[in-house]
């Protein structure tokens, strides 16, 4: 059974509005399933998420969520081309270690990916590493270096110019803050980059 759902954080709303009414959604490294649950609850969707944190996992079955256990860096095998109609890859993609290979894979399952990565330019990160240098800690940051579950440290541009040398599409770019969409000048303001692409 679908449980109450606390208030949106803003990234998942920017991926709410990407994705269609009724449309099939496998979300990899979904975490505890805010994000699946709320496509769910908003959108109808009929989803699936994979985590590889037992505990994580335990939260998602009591919100009612169909998540399995697994490691998203050993592949998507076991689901066919194009089986569902977005894969969502949010928060997650800087923690995988083959970045390369899950996105080939996950744009072969989904007719199209949505991918939220943290901007690692944030002027905040700057102006902490040129005035403290030290690792940044942000809000799109939280974690100190010791702790934190990131493999990869990547900026907004980055990642478009990944996309542009892979010969990916990006068909929508939603760069937010805190509180709001960042229009201009999203490599340096903006905290989170949300993409929308296919191959």
């Amino acid at each position: 059974m679908i449980t109450a759902h606390k208030e949106v954080q803003l990234d998942h709303k920017v991926i709410l509005d990407l994705i269609k009414s009724q449309a099939t959604v496998l979300d990899l490294g979904c975490g505890t399933g805010d994000l699946l649950y709320l496509l769910i609850k908003e959108k109808k969707v009929r989803g699936q998420g994979i985590e590889i944190d037992e505990q994580a996992i335990y939260k998602c079955v009591a919100k009612g969520l169909n998540v399995f256990h697994g490691d998203v860096d050993s592949g998507l095998a076991e689901f066919s081309s194009k089986s569902f109609d977005y894969v969502v890859l949010n928060q997650s993609l800087q923690q995988i270690l083959h970045v390369d290979k899950v996105l080939t894979d996950a744009l072969r399952v989904g007719r199209k990916v949505v991918v939220g990565v943290p901007n690692f330019a944030h002027y905040k990160s700057r102006l902490q590493m040129f005035f403290q240098g030290k690792a940044p800690v942000t809000g799109a940051l939280p974690y100190q270096w010791y702790e934190t579950p990131n493999l990869h440290f990547l900026s907004i541009r980055d990642f478009k110019n990944y996309c542009h040398f892979k010969e990916i599409t990006i068909e929508r770019s939603i760069c937010i803050g805190e509180e709001r969409k960042v229009p201009l000048l999203s490599n340096l303001f903006a905290q989170t980059g949300i993409f929308l692409i296919t191959k």
